[in-house]
């Protein structure tokens, strides 16, 4: 039988100083409406996929929580399956969380949202207006704007002018982005925290320039009127000798301001030695396309400005060691210093960073947990695009909501695996019931669950919706045939469909206002530094 944990026995343990991992196994979509601040969101439908990331140690401490509505019993059992021998419900959910009187939020992200706040409101980190922006570039006044996130986010939207420089590059590249001491150099995201870190990780850094975040980011730059970039690939330049010189001074700075720690082979080797009873978490923080190149083997890809954007969706276990890696030393000094101030005291640089030898090239790989016991047999594209024209299949999409409304398989219905008892029921299968996912893994772990609730014979497409396209294929777009709702992701205001500028308003509010709330919650301590 499946332990249990009260509301005030799980505050005691999120406070107790142990390692522990707290899990809500809801949809994503619906985590981001009421969940505990602590909770990393690992959704029952993508478990396998997830938990070997977030909890890498089996016999850690872990508690999973819902609504009271049995996921998280049946999550238990999956994990115990698994060999997590130390699992607990928190009885009666959210909602008993929060009638004990605890704090509940909403939103994703949220411990390194406040975070942002915090360091705004801490170190008054300077910033200007979207109006303010567009003036100085009017004027043509010696500026440059530094985008801190990943270069997909920058190529969808940007600000006029602006280089991607995402948060670790920062400190990296500033150097050889500006053209002299003088030029102000401007920070943004897409709201607040990336332009917030950004901006203030190189006041920390000691750079001579002028530093300002742009308030609110683009969403800011959008509410302004103000016409955003569509499709910019300009990034910051490559480092020089000269500016990675600089860069190492000021990571040198930082790092003995914030006690930034250094381990060598040794100290990791022994690390590695007791994961089985200290968790342990290695990251590279470089960019993605330096680690697909070669990176350490074991360690796996976090770019520096999202580790510390959204670190629950790296690091499930709550005290464990974090150990980054990248080549120079700049990148992961800066990005411990974050992680140190968020509150993870344990996180250390590894000195020589990729070290002597070989590297792995490529991308990281999954970690798909019962993945090897699952036969399932496939269907290619053509195939199945012969078997819709005959009306002998049924296809299921468990992509991601947002995903599906932007593209899908002509007649496709939306499911979320975890909810396939209602689901499916609603579903007029014909034919052989063909599943399908983003990259084929969720579409195979779905298959002995849709097996076991129809009579149809259960496949999945071999090379997924991709290999469809790839065809040259049919797709439409909408929320068109949805047996379940749209609830399982969170949508960003940007995925708003009916007012993006209310959606983005919102999102401002409720960023902004975190930080009393954090200040009454007790679970969480944010570190402060003297300058």
């Amino acid at each position: 039988m499946t332990k249990s944990i009260s509301p005030q026995a799980l505050h005691d343990a999120l406070t107790d100083g142990g390692e522990i991992a707290l899990l809500d196994v809801r949809e994503e979509g619906v985590f981001a409406k009421r969940h505990i601040l602590r909770a990393c969101p690992m959704a029952l439908s993508r478990l396998e996929m997830m938990v070997a990331k977030l909890v890498p140690r089996r016999s850690a401490r872990v508690v999973l929580c819902d609504a009271g509505d049995g996921l998280s019993e049946r999550a238990a059992a999956r994990l115990a399956g698994f060999g997590y021998g130390d699992v607990a419900v928190l009885a009666g959910g959210v909602e008993a969380w929060a009638a004990a009187g605890y704090e509940v939020y909403a939103g994703v992200n949220v411990p390194s949202k406040a975070f942002g706040e915090f360091v705004e409101v801490t170190y008054d980190t300077p910033r200007i207006t979207a109006a303010e922006l567009d003036e100085w570039r009017a004027r043509g006044d010696d500026l440059v704007i530094l985008d801190s996130r990943p270069f997909t986010e920058f190529r969808n939207m940007s600000i006029p002018g602006g280089l991607d420089c995402p948060g670790a590059e920062l400190a990296y590249r500033v150097h050889d982005a500006v053209s002299s001491a003088a030029t102000t150099v401007v920070v943004n995201c897409a709201g607040r925290t990336r332009s917030i870190i950004g901006a203030q990780s190189l006041i920390n850094a000691g750079v001579a320039n002028p530093v300002v975040a742009l308030e609110n980011g683009t969403m800011g730059w959008h509410l302004a009127g103000l016409e955003l970039a569509r499709g910019a690939e300009q990034r910051a330049p490559e480092v020089s000798a000269e500016g990675l010189a600089k860069a190492q001074e000021a990571a040198a700075r930082v790092a003995e301001r914030f006690g930034v720690q250094t381990i060598d082979d040794a100290t990791l080797a022994r690390f590695e030695a007791e994961s089985e009873d200290r968790s342990l978490f290695v990251f590279d923080v470089r960019n993605p396309e330096e680690y697909a190149l070669g990176h350490r083997a074991g360690a796996r890809l976090a770019a520096g400005g999202q580790l510390v954007q959204a670190t629950d969706q790296y690091v499930g276990t709550a005290g464990a060691r974090i150990v980054l890696v990248d080549d120079t030393g700049v990148r992961a000094t800066m990005t411990a210093s974050w992680l140190i101030q968020l509150g993870w005291r344990d996180t250390y640089v590894l000195a020589g960073g990729l070290g002597d030898e070989p590297l792995v090239a490529g991308a990281e790989p999954a970690e798909v947990l019962g993945l090897e016991a699952i036969e399932a047999q496939e269907v290619s594209p053509a195939a199945l695009d012969g078997m819709l024209a005959a009306g002998e299949a049924t296809v299921v999409d468990l992509e991601t909501s947002l995903r599906y409304r932007d593209g899908h398989i002509p007649g496709a219905w939306f499911a979320v695996r975890a909810r396939f008892a209602d689901s499916l029921a609603r579903i007029p299968v014909a034919g052989t019931l063909v599943l399908t996912s983003p990259d084929g893994l969720l579409a195979r772990l779905a298959t002995p669950d849709a097996a076991a609730l129809t009579q149809a014979p259960v496949k999945v497409l071999a090379g997924d919706t991709q290999a469809w396209r790839a065809a040259g294929l049919p797709v439409e777009t909408g929320h068109t045939n949805m047996a379940d709702e749209p609830d399982d992701v969170f949508y960003r205001p940007y995925d708003d469909e009916r007012s993006v500028e209310r959606a983005m308003n919102d999102y401002l509010v409720w960023e902004v206002g975190l930080v009393e709330q954090i200040a009454r919650d007790g679970t969480i301590d944010f570190e402060t530094w003297p300058a």
